[in-house]
């Protein structure tokens, strides 16, 4: 008997046909126009398993919160309609344990992501992937200007000092820090946020705010004051040392155990790692000059009086213009922390950081960047958006500005616990403002230059 006729089924490839394309009146016969390249991703931090701070936690319960709404909770200051468009065009995607449903598993080096719905629940440890665009805006071409140096502000700096005002009650005011603008004052120094708050945002108060926490001149972002002595020294200690605000309330202790702030940062190159924690102690040091104050991490010797330091990070995106984005958390409140532990414990130092980045800032500038597209590997070019002036700071500009920005802040409502932690309140209940949150959140937009550098940066994969 002959032995069965083993058949070889090959699979049958079709290939794309040519199209004829008609430029400048000549016919062409070429390969069809490519499709639309990846987008890039931005990296949303897994969903706790906690109740969110905030007004978030009241208003959709604390075990269960769907995908737009954790979107709508993390860009706080992005429009509904902004983010139901990307979940209606299905741009949004979550990383997925199993294969079921998932994309790109050819690729065993990317990560396994399914498209994800607005009502879809998430859960604890889930992170959610968006393209960049649902956080880029408009840039205004009128810039804000800065109040001059003058000892007593004028109607347009109180004005212009009122306008940063993002929330203010009874105990707090939380402003929206420019870049440029000194937080502290002294004699050569007249125009800067402590001065102008104490003549612009007293309101109905005798005295005006006080500061509780400082930025830096450079940086932006979310600065809070204390309206009155108390509130402002609780704040102090709450930022200092979490231990000196422990009460008998129960609600109190918990919401300042939420009180946390994070930073957007623009860095030069990419981390190892993507995600992480650092703890490296820092020193000053005195120049040669013996006048020009330095902060760098501490040696390991421990000789020489240093001060602990901790610092979360994590990354926002891949690596685009030989610059990635990256969320900042400190633990501690030490002076240029930030910047120190970018530019000395990862070696990426911020954008626009001259101080403690200089010559990598240079080489920068001075190397062509190649960028490679994370699935395709190959090499793509910046597609500058129209009628977008770059020279206004932005990462493209000749000299950056700093791109430190502080985005989010979340501490606890000390106008409702005032009387239970001076001890007015021997039950320990805040009765009186039991309607009010325990946790307040605010987020703020990023400056003007930044937002160029966002545009920019998220216009290369389109």
């Amino acid at each position: 008997m002959p032995p069965p006729l083993l058949r070889h089924l090959r699979r049958h490839t079709t290939t794309p046909s040519p199209i004829l394309r008609v430029i400048n009146s000549v016919a062409q016969l070429g390969p069809p126009k490519p499709g639309p390249k990846p987008r890039q991703l931005l990296s949303l931090p897994p969903f706790p398993a906690h109740p969110l701070p905030g007004r978030g936690c009241e208003r959709i319960g604390e075990k269960r919160m769907t995908a737009i709404s954790w979107v709508k909770y993390y860009f706080d200051e992005v429009e509904g309609t902004v983010v139901q468009s990307h979940f209606t065009n299905g741009l949004v995607q979550m990383e997925c344990p199993t294969l079921d449903g998932c994309l790109n598993i050819k690729d065993t080096r990317a990560k396994l992501m399914k498209k994800i719905k607005p009502n879809e629940v998430v859960e604890p440890g889930a992170r959610i992937h968006i393209p960049v665009s649902i956080a880029e805006s408009r840039i205004s071409r009128r810039f804000d200007t800065i109040p001059s140096g003058t000892l007593y502000p004028n109607a347009d700096e109180i004005k212009y000092m009122q306008r940063l005002v993002r929330y203010k009650d009874s105990a707090i005011i939380v402003l929206n820090k420019p870049p440029k603008l000194p937080v502290k004052g002294g004699l050569p120094v007249h125009n800067s946020m402590d001065a102008l708050a104490a003549a612009a945002l007293s309101y109905d108060y005798e005295e005006g705010p006080k500061l509780v926490h400082r930025l830096d001149r450079e940086t932006s972002g979310l600065l809070l004051m204390g309206r009155t002595s108390k509130s402002t020294s609780h704040m102090q200690w709450l930022f200092g040392n979490e231990d000196k605000t422990k009460t008998s309330c129960k609600a109190w202790n918990d919401a300042s155990k939420a009180t946390c702030m994070r930073y957007w940062a623009l860095v030069i190159g990419s981390p190892k790692e993507k995600e992480g924690m650092i703890c490296a102690p820092l020193m000053k040091v005195l120049l040669n000059d013996g006048k020009t104050e330095r902060v760098m991490l501490a040696h390991r010797s421990g000789f020489d009086a240093s001060c602990e330091a901790i610092t979360e990070y994590r990354v926002l995106g891949p690596m685009i213009n030989g610059c990635s984005w990256v969320e900042l958390q400190p633990h501690t409140s030490r002076k240029h922390q930030l910047r120190v532990h970018c530019a000395e414990a990862l070696g990426t130092p911020i954008v626009g950081d001259y101080k403690y980045g200089w010559f990598v800032q240079k080489s920068w500038k001075q190397t062509p960047q190649v960028n490679i597209e994370p699935t395709s590997g190959e090499p793509y070019k910046l597609r500058r958006p129209d009628k977008l002036d770059v020279q206004k700071g932005s990462v493209l500009s000749k000299v950056p500005l700093l791109h430190l920005h502080c985005r989010e802040l979340v501490l606890p409502n000390i106008a409702k616990f005032i009387d239970v932690i001076d001890a007015k309140n021997p039950t320990g209940d805040p009765v009186r403002l039991s309607g009010k949150p325990d946790i307040l959140r605010f987020v703020a937009p990023m400056p003007s230059h930044m937002k160029i550098s966002w545009n920019l940066m998220s216009s290369y994969l389109v």
